[in-house]
């Protein structure tokens, strides 16, 4: 039979471990002008989160697909001002009782809010979102003149269309 020793403050440690990596994280953040874009603490101390997403990008639209388990649709606020698109909510603590007693917490809890910055060319207009089982759907259609367009390729060269091209006075 195999026996391991409990060791009571093995969790202190670890925590303590923790710690030293978010303050890691948070320096390496703002030494690379990452402010706000990592998961981690806060500047005032208190646990900050942010929820992971994707973007991706079709012919006609981006779609920005975020996870936000536990989320409720009513706490969250979306907003597209000079091609900023806005994320942002709050996860409330599923269960605020008293009588319990927490050994560890490693879910994030609290305010988010998270910014994507997307190109000029979009239909601010018509963006639609959807929520669904914990998952947020961004949909921004691209504007007429982002779509790709194909060029028509004509015989001749360069020249031959600069010289048929009429003086502008």
């Amino acid at each position: 039979m195999l026996r391991t020793r409990w060791d009571p403050f093995e969790d202190l440690r670890s925590a303590q471990d923790e710690r030293n990596q978010d303050q890691m994280n948070r320096l390496l953040a703002h030494a690379l002008g990452l402010h706000g874009q990592w998961q981690g603490t806060a500047t005032d101390g208190s646990p900050a989160w942010a929820p992971a997403l994707d973007i991706s990008e079709r012919k006609d639209a981006y779609l920005v697909t975020v996870e936000l388990p536990g989320v409720r649709m009513d706490d969250l606020t979306i907003t597209l001002e000079d091609g900023l698109l806005t994320i942002q909510g709050e996860r409330q603590v599923a269960n605020d009782s008293s009588d319990q007693r927490f050994h560890r917490v490693e879910r994030r809890y609290g305010a988010f809010r998270r910014a994507i910055t997307l190109p000029a060319h979009v239909q601010a207009d018509a963006v639609e979102a959807w929520f669904e089982d914990g998952v947020l759907q961004v949909l921004v259609p691209k504007a007429e003149e982002a779509k790709p367009k194909r060029i028509q390729v004509r015989p001749g060269s360069q020249r031959d269309a600069i010289e048929a091209t009429p003086p502008t006075s």
